[in-house]
């Protein structure tokens, strides 16, 4: 097959229209032959006035090397990509030994625990966290009752901190073996719409991704696979090894139980504390790595919607309107848009007592009334948490505790008018824009839960995003503090063979390791570390 990329449409274009837009394109006459299929869709909103939408199909030809021949200078026409995937390994039939253990069950945890599985070397799976359906009645009783479970919350449990979110499933990293195809492959036969394989920013939201995390559960267990809820690791078994590395033989349990393995995944996510500490007391090696603090700012969707789409706004083809925004500062910093959440809203997403958190999530339908963002700035271990491998966890959890005590102790989230962020006041009241955030919030001053130069590069940084986007910085848009979970504030670092530099057997995956930022990245890199467990197991 052909594949041709950069095919553009009008928006509402006819339904018959692509067939006789792939002949004109690749020249071909009315009635040769030809069949295709859409392999991506998108939309080129750059002018309002003439939005279109941009295809990527794949083409069927009678003489496909005469059609690539005489097009062979045209970059938009070229084979179909193999984006099948292929096992690199498979466990013997009666393969001895303790069997691969999967520490998390989050995207990374899942899909590491997934393709082990569909290998043969039926992993164990533990978390410290519950199955989703009884972790969301933690989740809400967080949200409804400002009743936290530090064990089953957003972060902690069967899905990750992903389970409420957007569900995004784009990412910006290299994947040249297709591996996010099958990502998105596996989600669709755990009841994922079989769109997010042809859409070019597809997601999914957290009430579908709750019924795929079970369904996906339930293969792996059918392959042999097993789960084991609320089985939190406190510690590894270690000994010497010959190239001068540890390495790993088990993990000890909280409850004193001990797990034998020869290759352990650490799958455990970004806001995995006590495991970071209990690594870094075990010499496994890690170092701190650059994050971001911020807000989360919301707007009503339909202004996002008319600034992006204008006259179009609300056409089906388009749904509710995203937006990426970034901005380089006079004091050095940058402040950019991060997990923007069309149609959806801001939740509670601490795992720790007497702290704040903030995140957004949507529901597929991006129904709701608020458009919501991060708000972040760019912070570095060199220029501001010097202190070894966990210092960003300490500044993490010092502006969590501040946000906590603004918003008045009871998990209320502290927020300000965009207006009186400018003005460099404290809000005592709300405008036009009703905040999301559940259990509640209290208007206040945000200078109180974020550094100097967090407040300072906002008030540069608004009024600029103000000009690229109508109403942007409109002074009753609302900021609730803090988002500090943006992305792991270390990296327990791996060798090319994924394994820790430090400990022989112990493979950092995905997020909480900092090789990964989203559910598509933090999946694909459990399907390499995967791989890479199989090849180790078997030579």
């Amino acid at each position: 097959m052909i594949r041709l990329t950069g095919l553009k449409l009008p928006l509402g274009h006819a339904a018959d229209a692509l067939l006789p837009a792939i002949r004109a394109r690749l020249g071909l006459a009315e009635d040769a032959p030809l069949g295709y299929t859409i392999a991506r869709r998108g939309n080129d909103a750059r002018r309002k006035s003439a939005i279109q939408m941009v295809y990527t199909v794949d083409v069927e030809v009678a003489d496909e090397e005469e059609l690539l021949a005489r097009l062979a200078r045209d970059p938009d026409v070229r084979p179909t990509p193999d984006t099948r995937y292929h096992f690199v390994a498979q466990a013997p039939a009666h393969r001895a030994g303790p069997r691969p253990l999967v520490i998390g069950a989050g995207p990374c945890g899942l899909f590491a625990g997934l393709i082990l599985a569909q290998m043969g070397f039926r992993p164990i799976i533990l978390d410290r966290g519950k199955m989703v359906r009884e972790r969301t009645k933690d989740t809400w009783g967080l949200w409804r009752r400002g009743q936290l479970d530090p064990e089953s919350n957003v972060q902690f449990g069967e899905g990750g901190a992903g389970t409420f979110s957007d569900g995004k499933l784009w990412s910006q990293i290299k994947d040249p073996r297709h591996l996010g195809r099958k990502v998105l492959t596996e989600f669709v036969a755990a009841g994922a719409p079989p769109e997010i394989l042809t859409e070019a920013h597809p997601h999914i939201g957290t009430f579908r991704l709750v019924t795929m995390v079970e369904a996906m559960r339930r293969t792996i267990e059918s392959l042999g696979g097993e789960y084991r809820w609320r089985h939190m690791v406190e510690d590894l078994l270690l000994e010497p090894g010959a190239d001068g590395r540890a390495r790993v033989r088990g993990v000890v349990l909280a409850d004193g139980g001990v797990i034998e393995a020869d290759a352990v995944v650490l799958a455990i996510g970004h806001s995995a504390r006590p495991s970071f500490a209990m690594l870094h007391a075990r010499g496994v090696h890690m170092e701190a790595k650059p994050f971001s603090l911020g807000v989360r700012i919301e707007h009503p969707q339909s202004w996002i919607d008319q600034a992006r789409f204008g006259a179009c706004a609300r056409h089906p083809d388009l749904g509710a309107a995203a937006y990426t925004l970034a901005h380089h500062c006079a004091n050095g910093r940058t402040v950019y848009s991060f997990c923007m959440c069309p149609g959806g809203r801001v939740v509670a997403a601490t795992s720790e007592p007497g702290r704040v958190v903030t995140n957004g999530m949507s529901q597929y339908s991006r129904a709701e009334f608020n458009a919501n963002s991060g708000l972040v700035v760019g912070i570095d271990p060199a220029r501001d948490y010097p202190g070894g491998p966990l210092a960003g966890i300490d500044l993490q959890r010092h502006w969590e505790e501040r946000a906590f005590v603004a918003g008045g102790g009871d998990y209320s989230a502290p927020v300000q008018r965009v207006g009186d962020l400018l003005a460099g006041r404290a809000s005592t009241a709300l405008g036009a824009v009703t905040p999301s955030y559940k259990p509640g919030v209290r208007p206040t001053d945000l200078a109180a839960c974020l550094p100097p130069f967090v407040i300072e590069a906002f008030r540069e940084a608004l009024p600029v995003f103000g000009r690229q986007i109508a109403r942007y910085d409109d002074p009753d848009a609302v900021l609730t503090g803090v988002e500090t979970r943006t992305s792991s504030p270390v990296r327990i670092t791996r060798g090319r063979d994924y394994q820790s530099l430090s400990t022989a057997g112990l493979f950092p995956a995905g997020e909480g390791a900092g090789y990964a930022g989203g559910i598509l990245s933090a999946a694909i890199d459990g399907i390499k570390v995967a791989e890479a467990v199989a090849l180790a197991l078997t030579g």
